[in-house]
């Protein structure tokens, strides 16, 4: 049984490959269009799923699967517009030609771009797909399942219960009221791009105070107890118009929203830190609600607000539940494979296997290059290098470069699904140094500096670290594998207010300590991680350090590198000293004199209007 999963024509497509309820492959197209959240058709997800699988062409699947339901979609937009008319004329005219000549025609269109595929085609809703894509994977027998995000067709929050190979959602919240409109909104309101600066958001939080809380859950939402809610829908002008917000949200917070690219303020840090409480807050009664109802053990997340680590890891540690799973592609990408795990577990009606880890193979569901294809890519760019003889070797030289203070882009194995770098596609550092976080945002990624860095750590040893929820430093840390949860720094101090705490902050590994004593954590074993394992205790041995500073292997606006060519280029137009790139190492130093410093650290700060 044979399924390819599909997500697309809104933002993040991708592409999974489910065979007898095992995941093949699974990618998203902007690794391979280059353009970030790449919307469009995934062909060259849709080639490489099948390539992996060893198909020639989509003829030679058992079904296609869709990731949502086009016509509730519709029927939502003009409900929508009819209730808030005249209102929103603009944003109809915009919207409907695409409906009328492409989206309604979603299963003709699907047809045609697989090739004149006739077989058959399941459309799963939205939520249920996000749903799927977060228990199917998990590793437990029963969960309960929470998914929260902006908007898929009517829906906007959902729980139910997994169960061996069936799905139970049991209730719903409706759009407008949606908690990851209302993240998105303070977003856009922050300077910030939707659906790409939510992550600056969460990383701004730390800076501010909660000062607007207060006026947050007294004019935009109402938070029930047990995690309903409602907005406060005249607040915001997402239902019907092109913008998120508007004049209220002036008066409400002290004035026009901030210019993109523009100076950040107080306000801004003040504004981020608080809407983040109100969405943990929400959070947190969720799951305590869902716990009630449910009286499960385990909890499954996913959709848009899933990827919200610091709320995510406060449930994990002020929750009711024993553990929580979250897909590592919690947004719409993941729910391409979603959908096609619906098709087979629900429509096929095909058993499900647990996995004691989880199914989703440490995320790494990626294409792989062999070092033949590597080799040719830096000849042709005339690029220097040495071969390591062994995968020993690679490691011992990548790991004396980090322990020297080298930052090295590591290219190895298969990509990562979802949106984290996960030791394969990495940017690596040591993370004892303070001056390795702004030198990496401004020299390598050529971004703002206030944003944080994650580690890596020994899963053995996560726990003298970091306390994502264990009973003290000598006991085993819950499992992170897919840098999903943030926790304490253990030992951490920071002061200052503002920007002023980036300079001010004392721990053993202060490169991936965030201004309030936090790191989003991402554990690693010999089993999952096989290679990036070994270069961590090599480099544990070369230190007694067992963290790295790991973050995604590309610059600012643009995706994670997706082949040789992509990471040779990342790696000469930035600062980074070395790059691991399968069993070849470049360094920096035996490039020409004139490629060894490619920009001035003025030329990157016009370059990006950063500071």
């Amino acid at each position: 049984m044979t399924v390819l999963g599909l997500s697309c024509f809104y933002h993040d497509a991708a592409a999974a490959l489910v065979r007898d309820g095992e995941i093949v492959a699974a990618a998203q197209e902007e690794r391979f269009s280059r353009r970030k959240h790449d919307p469009s058709f995934p062909r060259g997800a849709v080639e490489y799923c099948l390539q992996e699988a060893g198909l020639t062409d989509a003829s030679q699947l058992d079904a296609v699967a869709f990731y949502d339901k086009p016509l509730l979609t519709f029927e939502r937009l003009l409900e929508t517009y009819l209730a808030y008319a005249p209102r929103g004329l603009k944003s109809f005219l915009e919207a409907m030609p695409l409906w009328l000549k492409r989206k309604l025609w979603t299963p003709d269109v699907l047809r045609t771009e697989l090739g004149g595929y006739d077989g058959p085609m399941v459309f799963s809703e939205h939520h249920r797909s996000h749903a799927a894509s977060a228990f199917f994977p998990s590793p437990f027998e029963r969960a309960a399942v929470l998914t929260t995000d902006g908007v898929g067709e009517w829906a906007t929050t959902s729980w139910g219960v997994g169960d061996g190979s069936g799905l139970d959602l049991k209730a719903e919240i409706h759009f407008p009221h949606s908690l990851g409109l209302l993240y998105s909104a303070f977003t856009t309101f922050c300077g910030f791009r939707v659906n790409s600066g939510e992550y600056k958001l969460m990383g701004l939080a730390p800076y501010g105070e909660p000062r607007y809380v207060d006026a947050i859950r007294e004019h935009l939402i109402d938070l029930k107890p047990d995690g309903s809610y409602r907005l406060h829908a005249d607040a915001f002008t997402f239902p019907v118009g092109l913008r998120m917000t508007g004049r209220r949200f002036e008066a409400l917070f002290g004035g026009p929203a901030r210019a993109p690219e523009g100076p950040l303020t107080q306000r801004e840090m003040d504004l981020a830190r608080s809407v983040q409480a109100v969405v943990e807050e929400a959070v947190l009664r969720m799951g305590r609600h869902v716990h009630a109802e449910t009286g499960e053990a385990n909890l499954c997340l996913a959709g848009g607000v899933a990827l919200n680590c610091v709320a995510n890891g406060r449930l994990l540690r002020e929750g009711p539940f024993e553990r929580i799973w979250v897909q590592p592609a919690a947004g719409d990408a993941g729910g391409a494979l979603g959908a096609a795990l619906v098709a087979t577990h629900e429509w096929a009606g095909l058993g499900r296997t647990v996995h004691e880890a989880d199914a989703m193979r440490g995320a790494h569901l990626g294409p792989a290059w062999a070092p033949e294809e590597i080799r040719a890519v830096l000849d042709a760019e005339g690029l220097p290098y040495d071969e390591a003889p062994t995968e020993a070797a690679l490691v011992d030289r990548t790991a004396a470069l980090l322990a020297e203070g080298a930052t090295v882009g590591w290219f190895q194995g298969r990509a990562e699904f979802g949106p984290r770098a996960l030791g394969h596609r990495s940017i690596l550092a040591d993370p004892r140094d303070r001056a390795t976080q702004r030198r990496v945002n401004l020299q390598i990624k050529f971004r703002e500096s206030f944003r944080p860095f994650a580690p890596s750590v020994l899963a053995e040893r996560a726990g003298e670290f970091f306390d994502l929820g264990g009973e003290g430093s000598g006991s085993p840390s819950p499992d992170s594998p897919y840098m999903l949860l943030v926790g304490p720094v253990r030992d951490a101090r920071v002061d200052g207010e503002g920007l002023e705490r980036l300079g001010r902050v004392e721990s053993a590994v202060p490169a991936v300590t965030h201004v309030d004593g936090s790191a989003r954590v991402q554990t690693v074993t010999k089993a999952r991680n096989g290679l990036y394992y070994d270069l961590l205790r090599a480099f544990e041995a070369r230190t007694g350090c067992p963290v790295l500073v790991n973050t995604s292997f590309n610059v600012r606006g643009e995706p994670i590198v997706h082949a040789p060519a992509d990471a040779v280029r990342v790696f000469r137009r930035t600062h980074m000293d070395a790059l691991a790139i399968g069993p070849f190492v470049v360094t920096r130093e035996a490039l020409p004199e004139a490629e060894r410093r490619p920009f001035t650290a003025e030329q990157i700060a016009e370059a990006y209007g950063l500071d």
